[in-house]
């Protein structure tokens, strides 16, 4: 006989199980190769477990349609890796609720067991190309978020114009998404990768589509200042984002990462800031 307090912790788990099951389901249909496969199995188990678990509830329960909505986008955004590594860790902390629980209710030793083993099936399982070309991705946001926040706190003071920024920072920006992709290629391509082309075209387009994302302000904006402190806080998300991102796929810890190209960024913003001040009254530029 289930006490009321095991029950609930029986339906909670239920519904864990069987929304996992959805997802998995459906993540297993965007995979490809062996990793379909192993996606598919566990969706497998995640509903033996739901049917383990009524037995004994004798309580049906529904999915979480939120979640199965969360990480199906999350997997067509980001990838399948992110999307499971995410889901992964909510299991980790059903792990903790089951070890606390298991001896009270015999179903949880056999979902701890399989859920052990879906964390060794999960880990380096997944194959993905958005994930062999971090590096690249990594090289073109690190630059662009260094060079261009950098670039337009500078141009910011020295010509307190925003289309005129907003020109000259597109100009730089272009040219230097350029010329990184350029030194990607003939880096990657000495080293004697094969896939060098690709290479440079991840480390470009992540460069370019920062630098696109930096000047809007600037082009939508009237007053520089507004539109530098919107950049500012474009470049924070940009940071925020792709930590976010590389701490779930690398199992890397996020607050570190963050902190790094937080100051890094902001460090290089504010010294350009100076600079500009400095060469605008040596000079006695005004525009």
């Amino acid at each position: 006989m289930l006490t009321n307090h095991v029950k609930n912790l029986l339906l909670r788990f239920q519904k864990n199980e069987i929304t996992e099951y959805y997802v998995y389901s459906r993540l297993s249909r965007l995979a490809r190769g062996d990793n379909k496969e192993i996606i598919r199995k566990i969706a497998d188990d995640e509903k033996r477990h739901y049917q383990m678990l009524y037995g004994h509830t004798q309580t049906a329960v529904k999915p979480s349609r939120w979640l199965m909505f969360k990480y199906t986008m999350l997997s067509r955004v980001f990838g399948l890796t992110f999307a499971i590594k995410l889901m992964e860790k909510g299991e980790e902390m059903a792990q903790a609720t089951y070890e606390r629980v298991k001896d009270s209710a015999p179903p949880i030793k056999v979902l701890l067991a399989d859920e052990h083993r879906h964390e060794k099936d999960l880990v380096g399982m997944i194959e993905e190309e958005r994930l062999n070309y971090m590096g690249s991705v990594v090289l073109g946001l690190n630059d662009a978020l260094v060079e261009l926040t950098g670039a337009l706190a500078g141009l910011s003071f020295a010509l307190q114009n925003t289309k005129l920024i907003a020109l000259a920072g597109l100009i730089t920006g272009i040219a230097a998404s350029f010329s990184m992709a350029a030194s990607e290629y003939l880096s990657t391509k000495s080293e004697g990768n094969k896939n060098s082309l690709k290479s440079a075209l991840y480390t470009g387009l992540a460069y370019i589509v920062t630098v696109l994302f930096l000047i809007f302000p600037f082009l939508v904006l009237a007053d520089y200042r507004w539109a530098l402190a919107w950049t500012l806080i474009n470049a924070i998300a940009v940071i925020a984002v792709f930590t976010y991102f590389s701490a779930v796929t690398k199992d890397l810890r996020f607050k570190k990462l963050f902190s790094e190209m937080f100051i890094i960024s902001m460090g290089v913003a504010v010294f350009s800031f100076g600079i500009s001040i400095v060469l605008k009254n040596i000079f006695n530029i005004e525009v």
